[in-house]
Formats: C-alpha cells, sequence, structure tokens
C-alpha cells in the first residue's frame, strides 16, 4: 500500500496559498485493500517531526477525502504533515508532504510602487540591489497591479505565467510567495520586476468597459532568515529603480508590440551598468482600484503542452502555420530577423475558403509584432495570451522553417482525474473537444472563450460546464478561488451574482449587469457539483454563504413582487440562444417564457441549498429552505401545469427543465416525457433547445427511459 495525490486544499505542497480554512486529503492505494480503516495525522514544523503540533491520533471517522485538522497557522511558516492509513486487512502506509502559509493577516511593510513616467500605459521594468550574507529559507512576497514576471540575478523566479491571475481586483488582490533562496549568492543580489498592462489596465468587454485601475504598480516584500535571524531584507519603496520596457504595447485583446532594441542586457543583476534608470514612485491605489492584499487562492498557471505546426500556403498566398489544434497560450518564435527588421504574426481559430480568417475574433486584434535587435533566440509574448489553432506570418522570409515556432499551451495547474474511452473514435474525438474546451477557457477562471474580445468569467458557462470539468479535473481549488470572487462581488450586489465573475469595473460602479437566472445561479450550483464530486465538506462549508445569499436574493425578488413563490421579475439570459424563437428570427432568446425558467431554477437553487444544509447539519436552514421548496414547487405547479399534466409552454426546453429539475409528481413524467419525444420527432429528431436545455437534454431522455431517442 501507498499514499499517493497528498494535496492542502487540494493544492500539492503550496506555499503561500490561503490556507485559514485548512483541507487536507490524500489517496491510499493497495492491490489487496479495499478500504481504510482507520488514520493518525500529524503536523509538524520540521521534516523529521521533531516539533509536533498536531496530532489527531489513530481514529476511524478521519476522512481522507477533507480532514479538517483544528489548528491555527502562523505567518510565513512552512509546515510538513503526514498521514499514516491502517487498511481494513491490515496494512499500513505512511505519505509526507508540506505547506506553506504566505502573511496571512500579518501588515504589509512595503510600499505600493509604480514607474516615474506620465504615460501611465508605460510598461516598465523595476529592480533592487540588495547585499546578502549567511542567509537561509529566503521568501519573496508579492503581487501587481497588472501583470508581472519576476527575475532574481537574471534568472526567471518558478515557472508560472500570467502573474498574479485575473481576480476581482477592486475588492480583493491576491498576493505570491516563492523560495527564491537557490537564486542567492552571498553578497550582492538583485530582485526585478517587468510589469505591463495585464486584465488590470486592458479594456475588457466587447465595448469601452473602463480599467480597474489607471495605475500599474508592484509590491514586494523579501523575507528570510539572516544570521539565523528572521529578517526584513527589502521591501518595494522609492529607493527601487525603474526603467522602460521593451514591450510598447499591449492589451489581453490587442496582443504586444516589443521592441529588441530597448533590451537592458542584464537588466535584473548586480553587474548591469546600462539604462536610464530612475528612483520608483510610491503611492496608495485609488479607492475602489485595488482592494486588500490576501494570500492567493489561486493555482498556478503554467505552460502545460506545446505543439508544433505544418505550414500551409494559402490560395491568397499567406504564410500560415496550423497547429492541429485550438488551444489557449501564445506562440514563440525562433528569431533570425537582422537588426532593424520587424515581423509579425495574427492568430485565428479557422480557415475560410482555405484562407486565414479571424472576423470571428470580433475587436480583438490578437497579434504580436517584433522588432529585431539582430541576436537570435526564441521570443513571445509577455502580458497577454491568445485563443488559436493557426498564425500567418508577416515580415518573415517566404519559406519558413516550422521547427522555429511552437505553440505553449497555458491553463491552470489541475491535475486530470477524469478519462472515457469507448470503441466509437467520433466519440472519443468528441470527449476530446470537451477536454480541450476545458484546457482553453480554464485560464485561472473559467470563461466563455479564449480568443475574442471577451475572454471573461460568463457564470452561466461556469454552472453549464461544472460537471464536466469536476469530472475531468481535480477542480476544488481552482472553483474555491472563483467563489470568493464571487462572494466579494456578491456583497456590491447584496447577495446578486454579476454576469460575469470578476465583473467588468463598470458593472460593479453602476451596480449593473447581473442576477440573470441560470446565470446568477452558478452561486448555488457550483458549490453543490463540487461536493458531488470531491465530497469536501469544508469547501462546502466555506461556499455555503454564496448558497444562502443567492436564494435570499431571489426570495426578495420574489417578495417584492407579489410574493407568489415565483420568480416573475427582471432580466433574464433563460435559454440563450436556442432555435425555437420563431418570431424573431434576430433574436437571441429562447422561445421558452423567461419567468417558467426563472421559476425553475429559483427552485433548483432551493433544492440545492436544502441538500448541503443537510450535508452540514444546518437543521435550521433544512425546516426553513424544506418549506421554501415545498411552495416554489407548488406555485410552480399551479402556475405552469394544468390538474393533467399538460405544460402551459409548449417547449423542448420546458418539458426538460421541468423533469431534470424533479418539479412535477410522478404521475405527470410519462405524458411529459411522451410530449417531449413527440416534439423531437416531429422536429425530424433534432433539438430546438438553448443553453439551459441543451446540456441536459439527451441525460433526461436517457433518465426516462428513451435512450434510443437521446442517441
Amino acid at each position: 500500500m501507498q499514499i499517493t495525490r497528498m494535496k492542502a486544499n487540494h493544492l500539492i505542497n503550496p506555499i503561500g496559498s490561503a490556507l485559514d480554512n485548512l483541507s487536507l486529503s490524500w489517496v491510499a492505494e493497495s492491490d489487496t485493500a479495499a478500504k481504510q480503516k482507520s488514520a493518525r495525522v500529524e503536523i509538524s514544523t520540521d521534516s523529521s517531526f521533531q516539533k509536533t503540533i498536531f496530532d489527531s491520533g489513530v481514529r476511524a471517522d478521519i476522512d481522507s477525502l477533507s480532514f479538517c485538522p483544528e489548528m491555527k497557522l502562523a505567518a510565513r511558516r512552512r509546515y510538513y504533515w503526514r498521514v499514516t492509513v491502517t487498511a481494513d486487512n491490515g496494512e499500513t502506509a505512511t505519505g509526507s508532504a508540506f505547506f506553506e502559509t504566505g502573511k496571512t493577516q500579518e501588515k504589509w511593510s512595503a510600499q505600493w510602487i509604480t514607474a516615474p513616467y506620465e504615460d501611465k500605459n508605460s510598461h516598465f521594468l523595476v529592480k533592487k540591489t540588495f547585499d546578502l550574507n549567511k542567509f537561509a529559507d529566503v521568501r519573496v512576497y508579492c503581487s501587481a497591479l497588472g501583470i508581472y514576471e519576476l527575475e532574481v540575478n537574471g534568472k526567471q523566479v518558478g515557472d508560472e505565467v500570467l502573474l498574479p491571475g485575473y481576480h476581482s481586483y477592486s475588492l480583493e488582490m491576491q498576493a505570491q510567495t516563492f523560495d527564491i533562496t537557490p537564486l542567492l549568492t552571498p553578497g550582492p543580489n538583485t530582485i526585478g520586476f517587468h510589469v505591463g498592462n495585464g486584465w488590470y489596465h486592458s479594456h475588457l468587454g466587447w465595448g469601452n468597459s473602463g480599467l480597474f485601475g489607471e495605475t500599474m504598480g508592484v509590491i514586494c516584500e523579501v523575507r528570510g532568515k539572516v544570521a539565523g535571524k528572521d529578517t526584513l531584507i527589502v521591501s518595494s519603496d522609492t529607493t527601487w529603480l525603474c526603467a522602460h520596457s521593451p514591450v510598447l504595447k499591449s492589451e489581453i485583446y490587442y496582443g504586444e508590440d516589443y521592441d529588441a532594441r530597448l533590451e537592458i542586457a542584464g537588466w535584473a543583476t548586480p553587474v548591469c551598468k546600462r539604462g536610464d534608470w530612475k528612483n520608483a514612485v510610491s503611492f496608495v491605489p485609488q479607492k475602489g482600484t485595488a482592494g486588500k492584499l490576501r494570500d492567493r487562492l489561486s493555482p498556478p498557471l503554467r505552460i502545460q503542452e506545446t505543439l508544433v505546426p505544418t505550414i500551409i500556403r494559402t490560395p491568397d498566398g499567406e504564410t500560415v502555420l496550423d497547429f492541429g489544434q485550438n488551444m489557449t497560450g501564445w506562440l514563440e518564435v525562433l528569431n533570425r530577423a537582422p537588426a532593424g527588421t520587424t515581423w509579425s504574426f495574427q492568430v485565428g481559430e479557422l480557415l475560410q475558403n482555405e484562407n486565414f480568417y479571424r472576423d470571428n475574433l470580433r475587436a480583438a486584434q490578437a497579434q504580436y509584432t517584433y522588432t529585431s535587435n539582430g541576436a537570435e533566440g526564441w521570443v513571445r509574448p509577455h502580458f497577454t495570451f491568445y485563443g488559436f489553432r493557426y498564425a500567418k506570418l508577416t515580415g518573415f522570409p517566404e519559406v519558413v522553417d516550422p521547427a522555429d515556432f511552437k505553440a505553449q499551451v497555458i491553463h491552470s495547474d489541475l491535475e486530470r482525474t477524469g478519462y472515457i474511452e469507448t470503441s466509437n473514435a467520433k466519440i472519443n474525438k468528441l470527449f476530446q473537444n470537451a477536454l480541450w474546451g476545458q484546457k482553453g477557457n480554464f485560464l485561472d477562471i473559467p470563461s466563455d472563450c479564449p480568443q475574442r474580445d471577451e475572454r471573461l468569467g460568463w457564470t452561466g458557462d461556469a454552472q453549464i460546464f461544472s460537471g464536466t470539468a469536476c469530472f475531468n479535473m481535480d477542480c476544488v481549488a481552482f472553483y474555491n478561488k472563483y467563489l470568493n470572487d464571487l462572494m466579494l462581488e456578491q456583497k456590491v450586489y447584496d447577495g446578486g451574482v454579476p454576469f460575469t465573475v470578476p465583473a467588468l469595473i463598470d458593472w460593479l460602479r453602476k451596480h449593473e449587469s447581473h442576477s440573470s437566472c441560470a446565470w446568477g445561479d452558478v452561486a448555488a450550483v457550483l458549490p453543490w457539483t463540487v461536493y458531488a464530486y470531491s465530497a469536501d465538506k469544508a469547501f462546502l462549508r466555506r461556499n455555503y454563504k454564496a448558497m444562502k445569499e443567492w436564494v435570499r436574493y431571489i426570495k426578495r425578488q420574489d417578495d417584492e413582487n407579489g410574493g407568489q413563490r415565483l420568480w416573475n421579475s427582471g432580466f433574464h439570459f433563460a435559454d440563450w440562444l436556442s432555435l425555437d424563437n420563431y418570431k424573431d428570427k434576430n433574436s437571441s432568446f429562447g422561445g421558452t417564457d423567461v419567468f417558467f425558467v426563472a421559476s425553475a431554477y429559483y427552485a433548483q437553487s432551493v433544492g440545492y441549498t436544502l441538500k448541503a444544509a443537510k450535508a452540514l447539519g444546518e437543521k435550521e436552514d433544512v425546516k426553513y429552505y424544506g418549506k421554501l421548496l415545498r411552495e416554489v414547487k407548488a406555485a410552480f405547479l399551479k402556475e405552469y401545469f394544468t390538474p393533467t399534466g399538460r405544460c402551459a409552454i409548449d417547449t423542448q426546453t420546458a418539458h426538460v427543465l421541468a423533469l431534470h429539475m424533479d418539479l412535477v409528481p410522478a404521475k405527470f413524467r410519462k405524458r411529459l416525457t411522451d410530449t417531449l419525444v413527440k416534439m423531437i420527432r416531429e422536429n425530424d429528431m433534432a433539438l430546438t433547445t438553448g443553453f439551459v436545455g441543451t446540456p441536459i437534454l439527451c441525460r433526461v431522455l436517457s433518465d426516462n427511459g428513451h435512450s434510443d431517442i437521446a442517441h
């Protein structure tokens, strides 16, 4: 027997993550034992476990899916933990791992700093050189308003990209922790940040939504043991030095322009003598542009795979790279161009008439422009990413070597957990397409798309896809971060949920664009779905408030509009993009009455919150939500069904929702199912469902005896 997959809050050996609600999990693997009989968890401040500060003792009630030791964790400390498992056949095994806290609630000594340039769009380099001797366990605690890349003595720190990620910056800023001990040497050392716009300083959305903040900046503390004492070695202030970046322009949708002639060789090293360096400026972010700093929740963003292209010459004479797979990330190019030469690429998802095509990207320019300094080497974007399969080259020789290009696939670092393989190659490809859809859209948030001028955390997409996502990967930490942003923004909307999380900044400032059914219902669907796949009660308890607040919001809309126990007010996307809106072919709204859909989701969200209350042992909540659910179901039945079970809304989606969400008595189910099948047959075996009906259509058919129709 062996112990594997040891995780703290579903992260492997996390450093600097938010661990205030510590949940430990592991897997015991054995060829002969059937299950865990008992376990013992120990936590120590040293790897030899001579300084044990927690010992559960041998217990039969310890859950390997989520064990929450009752202990308070200190700031900036590494803890070692081990678990000893005894199986039902007497086998035993021990595994060990570690986790390390960040600054937790500790006050920051550092200042936010920025470059002293009038142009607030200027990307910049900022650095500090310091002397160090007799050091150990040195950490960097940092964050940025924008995207940053971190170097120490000219070497990249870690392998994460696009830091600090995309979150609800105006309400809370995530800080990261890195162990830089191996990069330091006795004597002078230099730490440097390369800072660009990122999500924080890009115009997100399909219109001018505004920026989270006008000023890009960095905050940083370097701490460690010096001569055996815990020491603040250096922190960001006005003694740090700034210079202009070779990045001339970048935004999430635009892409990036880079002039390598402006590079400062060895800029983040103690020996660098080049460059026009000026002192940094300290500032306090304007209210509403940067929230309180907190330890990170996001799993790392990393390069996960590398794809190589084939070369296409299109009928229009274009040179196009085909990477054979739609993906999210960036393109790396081996620059061979002479000094002063400018080349570029644009990316797209598909070809039209065998030519490069990008009209579906709308306003997103999704390009990269590079001016060479004559040095041969690999180059890439720094502060953006793309969704693409194809790349059109401009300014390159007529004949290019495919070995000079590689696409780096980037997504959140989540463990693959689910696999499906059938005897049908097309079905297998369908599953692979769904998996690649997840890889492409799980870049710190669950987004709608990675390519055009959106790339936002649409809440409807998140709740619809959550079950598939949790089957494919361990998404607990990923969704915990997303739900943290959601709960922060629920405070702005008094329990409501914005259409996207994080919300566009103008939406937050104006308290608009929020709380459609099926979209806002992610607040109830997501916590329960993740719990159903993970059985992690610590996760469910952390996010139970989101469920309760959402139900409170819906019930308030109900009470303010007559208290009928129906949701019959407000704006709703409902069955968005369905094929049954025959009245207006130019509309994206479905043919199913929006308040039917809203009331159905009202019942489902109350039902999931009731399930969570039962799982968590919240007895008073069980009574409250049980009564509310009965009232909502009764009102729904009275409003939309005849006494003999005929649905007043004659659409496939209406029937699918009523069956899937268990909104009708058992005696009505056959009539509803027969009517649904009849509608499908009369439509030449084709669906007319939209956003909320399609994902559950085949499941409903199979659950009600019609797998043949589903097939």
